[in-house]
């Protein structure tokens, strides 16, 4: 079984998509309908805008949702998934391929999703942090045991962990990871602490504006970041969809869960290559390979 899989936000890179629009009309008509409702001509700041610019939270999140979204759009027959997820972000670009929602909803969502995350690190100052080999087990007592807010954020890959909270609890949490044995402790260049309380005003905030999108039964089942289960009702998609902002990205359950229900490969369809990576470090046996698109 195919399973496709989107990635999130750091996967992208100056120029970005360029070639998709010069090359498909079809890539071409999405591209110029996103800046439309966008309001600004995010395709000048995807092909020729620095990398600086594009990381931008606004440009970002809506960026790599655009590229994810183009890339299924002109495969066409091409893209036929027998099941979907997305990293964070790429959830949404996930449901829009599997037609569970619309792209201009999608687009608004992510973008509003921008938006009241960039607020939410206005109102709660916040950071991450990558923690190198140490089992999950010993990452989450560690936090557990702290007063300050600092908690799992991302599960990646066996071994690989990141953790988010407020400044002094990504600190704290640091030092006693240290002094447990973790092999290496990367803080991260993020403007706040994504998936963890930190963001209970930006998920607040978009939580109004998921429940009035509509949903679709999707084609294929969506595995949702927050239960790493398949899903396909959209009412279920909806709660997962609010819970995601304050709750952990299960990358590896993820991973793990679509290989035992029977995903023998898994194509990325976005820009870059981390979540190939990052499935080659949960299965070392499954095949993995980028979407690509002819002339």
């Amino acid at each position: 079984m195919k399973a496709y899989v989107f990635p999130g936000q750091g996967a992208q890179y100056p120029g970005m998509g360029k070639d998709l629009y010069e090359k498909f009309p079809a890539a071409r008509e999405i591209f110029e309908r996103a800046n439309g409702l966008l309001g600004f001509r995010i395709t000048d700041i995807m092909f020729s805008g620095t990398d600086e610019e594009l990381r931008q939270t606004r440009v970002t999140q809506p960026a790599i949702f655009l590229h994810s979204v183009v890339l299924t759009a002109v495969a066409g027959s091409d893209f036929a998934p027998a099941m979907v997820a997305g990293h964070s972000l790429g959830e949404f670009s996930a449901l829009v391929a599997a037609g569970a929602l619309s792209f201009d909803d999608g687009l608004t969502l992510v973008a509003g999703r921008a938006a009241a995350m960039q607020r939410a690190c206005g109102i709660n100052p916040s950071t991450m942090a990558a923690v190198l080999g140490m089992p999950d087990e010993l990452v989450e007592e560690v936090c557990a045991s702290l007063k300050e807010t600092v908690v799992p954020a991302n599960y990646n890959s066996p071994g690989q962990i990141v953790i988010s909270g407020t400044v002094e609890g990504i600190r704290l949490a640091s030092e006693e990871l240290k002094q447990r044995g973790a092999k290496r402790i990367v803080p991260l260049s993020v403007s706040g602490g994504f998936h963890s309380p930190c963001m209970e005003p930006a998920r607040e905030e978009l939580e109004d504006a998921i429940r009035k999108a509509r949903f679709s039964r999707p084609v294929c089942p969506v595995y949702q970041n927050v239960t790493a289960m398949p899903v396909t009702d959209p009412g279920q998609i909806m709660d997962n969809l609010v819970a995601q902002l304050t709750s952990p990205v299960r990358w590896t359950q993820t991973v793990e869960r679509m290989i035992a229900d029977g995903a023998t490969s898994f194509t990325e369809a976005g820009p870059g290559s981390v979540l190939q990576g990052l499935i080659k470090k949960i299965n070392p046996g499954v095949a993995t390979s980028a979407l690509t698109v002819g002339a």
